[in-house]
């Protein structure tokens, strides 16, 4: 069975859980199948059983809205990946932005086409500010190839109720398959120097939040948050990667406000850190804060919960999924006036005790361990691949 995987994040180009999932994905699809990986980027890679390809937006026309740019250097791409893929079984996509080209790939190869759904961009209006009416072609785009697909994987319950609203496809052909953990990577480490390179106080607990600067990941709420927090509470943002120039400066407008104050201790990880140093982030903190209003899966949950960090989450899409109410942390609703004051009390609350955020880092750990392997994730995987061969 031949496999192709088509992505816009792979190593050493990941800023989201979607260039994750591929990442550990592929690594275990590999060692029984011969797998192809085209992506957006320089990325270069040949052994025996894996092949991996980077494609570029060279030539992409632009546009009359800037805007348009980031859309039509996508569908160059998409072209790109069409043209150079060989013959294969099955054409695997991750977002919408591999979408158009697993759709021709299907139509020229006769593959069988199967799509991951790492999030919905009916659930991401948000994205309007990056890309103008570009929004609604890359949603026409998705809308597309889900009806078009042979299987969906869907990452949790919700998201498979989603897509089947969303789209109307048949409810049958989509499975649930969640995100996995790494546990040799991901696992308690503690290490004091890594904490003083990056200003934080060492001898000081501390709430953690780690993402994306985007309106998906909720970070704004969390400033609002803070303000609610105990006063003196050390807080730490390792948050990079802006959506768009507006929210980066709402985010230092905010982050500014919050130290004049003097009341707590923020300190703001700007650049994105290597995965040793932000498992260290991890294992010292006190609480991990996932504030998202959108989140299909949250496997940033599962890295937390990996290293024994209890978490305080937003009960949105598929973080129920991960995180148990009261056993490994705290759900908080995102609906409804008050979700920053509602957030910090959850925050507080395991801030002022020790010992009970303590145990519930240990439980997530072990929730880890017994259900969120990429093993057993590239098992039903592959399982599902081999289901489509025979029909």
């Amino acid at each position: 069975m031949k496999i192709t995987i088509l992505t816009n994040e792979y190593p050493p180009n990941i800023y989201g859980g979607a260039g994750v999932h591929v990442k550990y994905l592929v690594r275990e699809l590999a060692r029984y199948n011969p797998v192809q990986v085209y992506a957006f980027g320089e990325q270069e890679q040949v052994t025996d059983s894996l092949r991996v390809q980077g494609v570029s937006d060279a030539g992409a026309p632009e546009g009359t809205d800037p805007r348009f740019n980031k859309f039509f250097g996508t569908m160059q791409r998409n072209l790109a990946m069409t043209a150079a893929t060989e013959i294969t079984d099955i054409v695997h996509c991750h977002t919408w932005y591999t979408h158009w080209a697993g759709c021709l790939i299907k139509q020229l190869t006769g593959a069988k086409l199967l799509l991951t759904t790492h999030s919905l961009e009916p659930h991401r209006p948000w994205k309007v500010e990056q890309l103008g009416r570009a929004y609604h072609a890359s949603s026409w785009v998705e809308k597309t190839a889900y009806q078009a697909a042979d299987a969906v994987i869907a990452v949790s319950p919700q998201m498979k109720e989603d897509v089947v609203s969303l789209y109307g496809i048949d409810p049958d052909i989509v499975h649930v398959i969640p995100n996995g953990i790494d546990l040799n990577e991901y696992r308690p480490t503690f290490d004091d120097s890594v904490l003083l390179k990056y200003g934080v106080d060492a001898d000081q607990p501390y709430a953690l939040f780690v993402g994306r600067i985007t309106r998906q990941k909720g970070i704004i709420h969390l400033l609002h948050a803070i303000v609610h927090l105990s006063p003196g509470t050390q807080v730490v943002l390792a948050a990079g990667a802006p959506d768009t120039p507006e929210i980066e400066a709402e985010m230092i407008q905010k982050v500014t406000e919050l130290k004049n104050t003097g009341r707590h201790n923020v300190v703001w990880i700007r650049e994105m850190m290597p995965p040793p140093e932000l498992v260290v982030l991890y294992s010292h903190a006190q609480v991990f804060v996932c504030p998202s209003v959108y989140e299909p899966f949250g496997i940033i949950n599962l890295e937390a919960m990996a290293c024994e960090t209890a978490v305080v989450a937003s009960d949105v899409g598929g973080i129920p999924m991960v995180v148990v109410e009261g056993e490994t942390g705290h759900l908080v609703e995102l609906e409804g006036e008050g979700f920053a004051r509602r957030l910090a009390a959850k925050i507080d609350l395991l801030m002022q005790d020790t010992e009970r955020s303590r145990t519930m880092g240990r439980r997530g750990r072990e929730r880890v361990q017994a259900i969120f392997s990429w093993e057993v994730v590239a098992k039903q995987t592959t399982a599902l691949y081999r289901s489509l061969q025979t029909t």
